[in-house]
């Protein structure tokens, strides 16, 4: 019998990943579909696809039989309609200070590395991959300075990004500290998110959500 819910995604994708924790953070049981946005042309362009996401991107969660797409809406939706465990606080203000963590990843770094914007820098400008990993380099780094200062500087940051409990800000950090360790980007000057990182990893909601744990993830060597 097949799931409720249903995730098209990629295994590498960093949108993808934090509806994943996201899922796993709720105890959510859902079926993975894989969408190879590289092979034959990137599948998401296909037909079938493209009728489930005009914009033919991932993630998209499919919830008996209702659509939802882009990844902050899901998991928002996801807030919404499995309020247990909660993702964000109770109070405005410190939904407010996590929805500004998770915007600074999702909205203002992630969008730069994402896998069309490094297509486009070698179709169109030529850069090779030694200019797209600088390009995405300086990008991760230009948001980490001001992601570590957010969280160092401010009492309500605890052993996760908000407090003592895992929220969508860290489903949004984990990813975007993958993107970082995969471009070689330097990690010493942002030792707090380096530390909320380690308190998620130690998850298993942050571990079975990895890119390396997923099944349309290529084999090891």
């Amino acid at each position: 019998m097949s799931q409720a819910l249903a995730l098209y995604g990629y295994w590498r994708s960093s949108a993808a990943y934090r509806v994943r924790i996201a899922l796993n953070l709720k105890g959510l049981a859902y079926e993975s579909r894989p969408v190879h946005l590289v092979r034959n042309g990137g599948e998401q362009h296909q037909p079938d696809y493209q009728a489930l996401n005009p914009q033919e991107l991932v993630p998209c969660l499919v919830d008996r039989g209702q659509v939802f797409t882009q990844s902050m809406a899901i998991m928002e939706y996801l807030e919404e309609t499995h309020p247990l465990p909660p993702l964000l606080p109770a109070d405005a203000a410190g939904r407010a200070r996590v929805r500004a963590l998770t915007q600074l990843l999702a909205c203002d770094v992630h969008p730069l590395g994402n896998l069309r914007v490094l297509q486009y820098l070698g179709s169109t400008f030529q850069a090779d991959d030694a200019m797209r990993g600088e390009w995405s380099r300086h990008w991760i780094s230009e948001g980490f300075r001001a992601l570590e200062t957010m969280l160092a500087g401010n009492v309500a940051t605890g052993r996760f990004c908000h407090g003592d409990e895992p929220t969508l800000a860290d489903a949004c950090l984990v990813p975007q500290h993958y993107n970082a360790v995969r471009w070689k980007l330097p990690m010493g000057d942002f030792p707090t998110i380096g530390r909320i990182v380690d308190a998620c990893q130690a998850l298993d909601a942050f571990r079975q959500a990895a890119p390396e744990a997923q099944a349309d993830a290529p084999p090891p060597g």
